[in-house]
């Protein structure tokens, strides 16, 4: 380490600490959200606990990808911040410190992040997503064990209703139990017991044994009166429904890897429609990791308020025109996936007009003495604090008493 200034390890000092803490919290209250969601939905669908863990993790490199440029840019904006309201930038620019050579570091990180991020958004995300879908799929299907739920009549293939009272040893031991089947020859067969257990049929997958104790069978067959049988322990062979396989990676464009979403996407064997979905999709995720090459400008612009002043306009902005930007970039997506504007223009062009208006901002904060890229802003934030201020002040004082005869 000694052969890195001692200002380059300042420096990466002040990014590393908020940018690590922004990213946690941003993928942590989205994780959050779709956790309670997922909470939710299992349960609904009977599925075990583990799956929402299951699912999550698929997630997380969706959330990582939205987490690490916004990471990025807080991180590098508050280290800034503090280097300014703190007088250290000025110290550092009168020694000859231009904003050109602090930013070393920070590209230096932001080179590593969008490395990191082409990977998760090129070919660890669509595959996520595949094992998420696949997961839902499944859990949906009855094939994770969630088809049978507790207090509900469960119908399999047409001839049998089941309905279990109460669940314990994580399915193992079945209480309170009612199921009426039916043969194919006609006759009903309507049995209550008080436990049962699922076991597996050796040699045959396809069929359980619902094993059950002390218990009565009502027997009604066409043509005869019905028959009550009690028994101590009676087997009960159950044809299980075939499970429909769940289809094979990608389906859908956002399931494919950049190579194959090149392959799709300029090739002359697939339909219009098909091009269209996958050159949106390319274009997208290309155009979301170059705009990270340009967020250190963007929080450098943003980071330093105005002198004798400790204004946050700046964090805010910055916020919402990252939201922003990438909410637009998710409406050029959907267009051009349509076919109502080419990837070119949907993507690039807003890319292009960001892109302008982040080198603007900083070559006023860099090369312009005095420059504020947000100036007007500020000063109309502050006129608009203070008219605020003196609004709630003249409510709260309180009105003099009325002068009595």
């Amino acid at each position: 380490m000694k052969f890195i200034p001692a200002i380059d390890r300042y420096i990466f000092r002040l990014v590393l600490m908020p940018m690590l803490a922004v990213f946690l919290i941003a993928a942590s209250l989205m994780m959050l959200d779709k956790m309670l969601k997922l909470f939710e939905f299992v349960g609904s669908e009977g599925g075990p606990i583990k799956i929402v863990f299951q699912m999550l993790v698929n997630l997380m490199p969706e959330y990582a990808s939205l987490a690490i440029p916004l990471g990025l840019m807080l991180g590098i904006l508050f280290a800034f911040r503090k280097l300014s309201t703190t007088s250290e930038l000025d110290v550092m620019r009168a020694v000859g410190l231009s904003y050109t050579r602090l930013l070393r570091v920070p590209y230096m990180i932001t080179l590593a992040l969008a490395a990191v991020n082409f990977g998760i958004v090129g070919y660890l995300q669509p595959q996520a997503r595949y094992w998420y879908e696949r997961l839902d799929f499944e859990l949906r299907s009855g094939a994770l064990g969630a088809s049978i739920k507790v207090g509900e009549f469960t119908t399999l293939q047409d001839r049998m209703a089941l309905k279990i009272d109460q669940s314990q040893d994580n399915g193992r031991r079945l209480i309170g139990i009612f199921a009426r089947f039916t043969s194919p020859s006609g006759q009903v067969a309507t049995i209550s017991a008080r436990e049962g257990t699922f076991m597996a049929l050796r040699g045959s997958p396809d069929t359980i044994i619902l094993r059950l104790t002390q218990g009565q069978i009502v027997q009604d067959e066409p043509g005869q009166s019905p028959r009550v049988l009690s028994f101590a322990r009676h087997d009960q062979p159950i044809d299980l429904p075939a499970i429909e396989k769940f289809r094979k990676r990608g389906g859908i464009e956002r399931e494919y890897i950049l190579p194959e979403l090149l392959r799709i996407g300029w090739s002359n064997t697939v339909d219009q429609q098909t091009r269209n979905e996958t050159r949106a999709t390319f274009n997208y995720r290309m155009v979301e990791v170059v705009m990270m090459l340009l967020l250190p400008l963007l929080a450098v612009a943003l980071a330093v308020p105005p002198k004798r002043s400790s204004s946050s306009l700046g964090v805010f902005l910055s916020i919402l025109m990252v939201v922003a930007y990438h909410k637009i970039n998710e409406y050029g997506q959907a267009a051009a996936a349509r076919g109502q504007l080419p990837p070119g223009l949907a993507l690039w062009g807003p890319f292009s007009l960001f892109a302008l208006l982040i080198l603007w901002m900083f070559w006023r904060i860099a090369y312009v003495p005095g420059g504020q890229p947000i100036g007007a802003l500020e000063k109309f934030s502050a006129q608009l604090g203070k008219r605020l201020r003196g609004l709630f002040d003249r409510s709260a004082k309180p009105k003099p008493a009325a002068e009595t005869a």
